[in-house]
């Protein structure tokens, strides 16, 4: 069941005509990248997340609990862990299957068989992990289809959940970053890492953090580069405001750095 809005977001991009509560045609005038943007931006991705490494490619980040896998560090969660955030895992594996490819059967497993940090890096090398990571390693290209693919299955509902009195800048401003092949990156890229926004449980004291906040803090701009560094900026303001709201057991200042890095590569070239 927790598959079903993702695959009913794709539904949406791949059928449904633009209206004031729907930007499926909108998504689809979106100029095209290139294999090599493709590969490009599935590369940045990777590096943004683990440092471009093949043993990152399976990892669990200190202060969470949950391990994160792939490129794009998709979430798992165990069984014993109920988590506030949209879980990414089971999402790609349904995307991979759907593509045709057969993932290793420990990945296909209803919940992450790894319960703790402790088990999770005793089992780093066994064979079940090895193959995990060595199966992640040799198919980037699917991972980063995958990720391109939610992020253009954000929009749609990201305006369909906004406010009717917004939606028209909040689409505005998704396709004046979208002009420059470093703003689709940013707009891909910040699905992945931070989510659309509409999860009401992603959120500390009311505010989010995802795409929608960030397209909906944006000051006007006009399309192409200074559209991209001002979602890189806004996109700052969003993740400052959540580590100030976030509960302090959390620590998320440690991560304030790393994020805004992150951020400003959303401003450079591609």
């Amino acid at each position: 069941m927790k598959l079903l809005p993702f695959f009913l977001s794709l539904a949406l991009v791949c059928c449904s005509p633009f209206s004031g509560s729907s930007s499926a045609e909108a998504s689809g005038m979106l100029p095209q990248l290139s294999a090599a943007q493709k590969s490009a931006i599935g590369k940045k991705i990777w590096q943004n997340e683990s440092g471009g490494t093949v043993n990152g490619l399976t990892a669990w980040n200190a202060g969470e609990e949950f391990p994160s896998l792939g490129i794009g560090h998709f979430i798992w969660y165990p069984a014993n862990f109920n988590g506030p955030f949209t879980e990414s895992w089971p999402q790609f594996m349904a995307y991979a299957k759907q593509q045709g490819v057969t993932p290793p059967a420990v990945g296909l497993l209803n919940d992450c068989p790894w319960n703790s940090p402790a088990e999770f890096k005793s089992d780093f090398n066994d064979t079940r992990m090895s193959e995990l990571r060595k199966w992640l390693a040799n198919t980037m290209t699917l991972q980063t289809d995958f990720i391109i693919t939610r992020s253009r299955a954000a929009l749609p509902k990201i305006l369909n959940g906004a406010p009717a009195s917004d939606r028209a800048r909040i689409n505005a401003n998704y396709q004046k970053v979208a002009a420059t092949a470093n703003g689709q990156y940013a707009l891909i890229d910040y699905v992945n890492f931070k989510g659309d926004g509409l999860n009401s449980s992603e959120r500390y004291n009311g505010k989010g953090w995802g795409l929608l906040q960030v397209l909906g803090g944006m000051k006007d701009e006009p399309a192409g580069q200074a559209a991209a560094a001002e979602f890189a900026a806004s996109a700052k303001r969003a993740l400052i405001r959540r580590i100030e709201n976030s509960p302090p057991a959390r620590g998320e200042a440690r991560w304030k750095e790393g994020w805004s890095n992150r951020c400003d590569t959303y401003a450079r070239s591609l």
